[in-house]
């Protein structure tokens, strides 16, 4: 089955060009000094409608479904992984918005102009995100928020940001019940009285930065709480996941796409024993190793967005190709290091890069070990 029509192509032709033209420089250039992603480069972004792929026409998005997205994302992070996650900040964001609400602010995440951050995870609650400890109490016509959240990408740089909290006392037998989300405009570049922030010390994902927060008394109106009345903030927060994780299955693609076409032409350039290393089989085998990885997981992500476009249930198959993907580019990655020997472990070419970045895969958008766990739970038909 061929998911690539003459529309698809078109996209993602124009997707690699502006990675290689625009993206790749920039990375080249800044995430050895963990500068920040230019706002220029985002403002390309925005003409291009990067950040409103999945935002309907109506709200001036391109209306397209998850496959067009992870076509570009997987393009974007063959240059910088940083980039191609950005562009999740206006997509996809806005569960629970009010009509108001959205026409109030899709238009603006549709152009890049109005970006977020979502703040779920705490020192206690990461896989276990039922375990949310951070809470918020009704004090009259507003509401208070108290708790640590860990591990939130874009807190500074965001104009807004969405925040898991807990409501009611836990009830151990339904521990993600009594939650919700809360939603609040900031300034850009700064952080509102009442919420502190420590950045953390990353060892790749560069071009933003990713932050440790500290709510103390931090007051928002009794309207930032989003959705219905009686939906759960957990069941708000994970709804979004088959899609994100495809999308974090696009980037472990790009990512060894990346190295891998790296290794290539180090392998036909780099001469030892009076010929390219390319024409010794230890090195050949292992290039084409890497492309049949890519192309299983491409084609598994592939089928993955086709479904969740056509409404089908995936929780499993998305599981698989976040799982499949972020495995492979941490192995892919590691390879075309190896080819490049000794200058592969410099921060003088990319390929280092594109190995930090592939590690962090296994973990963000639920671990390794927790896609495992929902993949075998649906084979076994597990309901716990």
């Amino acid at each position: 089955m061929s998911y690539l029509n003459e529309e698809r192509l078109l996209i993602q032709k124009t997707a690699r060009e502006f990675s290689l033209k625009e993206v790749l420089p920039v990375a080249n250039e800044l995430d050895k000094i963990k500068g920040d992603i230019p706002m220029s480069l985002r403002d390309q972004m925005g003409q291009l409608g990067y950040f409103g792929i999945r935002i309907p026409e109506r709200y001036g998005g391109l209306e397209m479904g998850v496959f067009e997205y992870i076509l570009v994302t997987e393009e974007l992070a063959r240059g910088w992984m940083s980039v191609a996650s950005i562009i999740a900040r206006g997509n996809g964001l806005g569960g629970g918005f009010s009509e108001e609400q959205k026409q109030k602010y899709l238009p603006r995440m549709a152009r890049g102009e109005f970006l977020g951050a979502v703040a779920l995870s705490e020192p206690e609650a990461g896989s276990d995100l039922a375990n949310v400890q951070c809470r918020a109490r009704r004090d009259g016509d507003e509401w208070v928020i108290n708790g640590n959240k860990m591990w939130c990408t874009f807190a500074d740089g965001a104009d807004y940001m969405t925040v898991l909290c807990r409501t009611e006392e836990m009830d151990p037998a339904a521990r993600h019940k009594g939650t919700a989300m809360f939603f609040f405009e900031k300034e850009r570049g700064t952080f509102p009285p009442g919420l502190q922030a420590t950045n953390i010390n990353k060892i790749g994902y560069h071009g933003w930065r990713t932050w440790e927060l500290h709510f103390d008394d931090f007051r928002v109106p009794l309207t930032a709480k989003l959705g219905a009345e009686n939906r759960d903030g957990f069941k708000s927060a994970v709804g979004f996941l088959e899609g994100a994780r495809a999308h974090t299955a696009a980037r472990a693609i790009g990512l060894a796409r990346g190295a891998m076409e790296d290794a290539t032409a180090y392998a036909k350039q780099r001469v030892q024993f009076g010929k390219p290393i390319a024409s010794f089989q230890a090195i050949r085998f292992k290039l084409a190793e890497m492309a049949a990885e890519i192309e299983a997981a491409r084609q598994l992500t592939y089928f993955c967005c086709d479904a969740i476009d056509t409404g089908k249930r995936c929780d499993k198959e998305a599981a698989m190709a976040k799982w499949f993907a972020s495995e492979m580019a941490e192995r892919v990655t590691s390879q075309a290091l190896q080819i490049h020997a000794g200058v592969g472990y410099t921060t003088d070419l990319p390929i280092e890069r594109y190995w930090r970045d592939a590690r962090l895969t296994k973990i963000f958008e639920g671990t390794s070990e927790i896609q495992l766990r929902i993949i075998s739970d649906r084979i076994l038909d597990d309901r716990r």
